[in-house]
C-alpha cells in the first residue's frame, strides 16, 4: 500500500475525511503522517478546530493500522473504544500529524491476537506538531475485530 492507495480508502471508508481536505503526506511500516488544511478546518479564532484536531488523530492512529494489517493481508473492522487528547497549542497552520509505532514488540503480540482470536486492542499515539513545538497529544485505544 502507498499513500495514494491509502488515501483513497480513507476517503471511500470515511467520507468526513474529503470534506476535511484530509491527505496522506508519508506512509512507512511502522508510521502515517496525514494533513488537513486549516482553511477546511478553520474556527471562529483563526485556529484550527478542537473536533477536526480530534478527528484527524483518531484517523492517523486508524490510517497506522488499516496500513499494517493491508500489509500483512488481513481484513477488519478498526474502531476508537478510548481516546485522551491535549490541546497544548493553537495550531494556526495547516494541521500535520504523525503516528507513530514505537513498539514493535506489543505492536506485533496485538497483531497475533488478532489473528489468532480475531480481536484485539492496540494504543497509539498521535502528535500534532506547531512550528516544531508539540500542540496536541493524542492517545487511543483502538479495537480491531472480525
Amino acid at each position: 500500500m502507498n499513500t495514494l492507495d491509502l488515501e483513497k480508502v480513507l476517503h471511500h471508508e470515511i467520507p468526513l475525511t474529503t470534506a476535511m481536505g484530509i491527505s496522506v503526506k508519508a506512509l512507512t511500516p511502522n508510521s502515517v503522517s496525514l494533513v488537513a488544511p486549516l482553511n477546511k478546518n478553520i474556527n471562529h479564532k483563526s485556529t484550527a478546530f478542537g473536533g477536526s484536531l480530534y478527528s484527524i488523530c483518531v484517523l492517523t492512529g486508524w490510517s497506522l493500522l488499516y496500513s499494517k494489517l493491508d500489509s500483512l493481508g488481513e481484513r477488519g473492522h478498526i474502531v476508537i473504544q478510548e481516546s485522551n487528547i491535549q490541546y497544548l497549542l493553537p495550531v494556526t497552520t495547516d494541521i500535520e500529524t504523525v503516528c507513530t509505532n514505537d513498539n514493535e514488540v506489543v505492536f506485533d503480540r496485538a497483531i497475533r491476537m488478532y489473528q489468532k482470536k480475531g480481536r484485539a486492542r492496540f494504543i497509539l499515539a498521535t502528535k500534532v506538531f506547531q512550528n516544531d513545538h508539540l500542540a496536541v497529544s493524542f492517545e487511543g485505544k483502538y479495537v480491531v475485530h472480525r
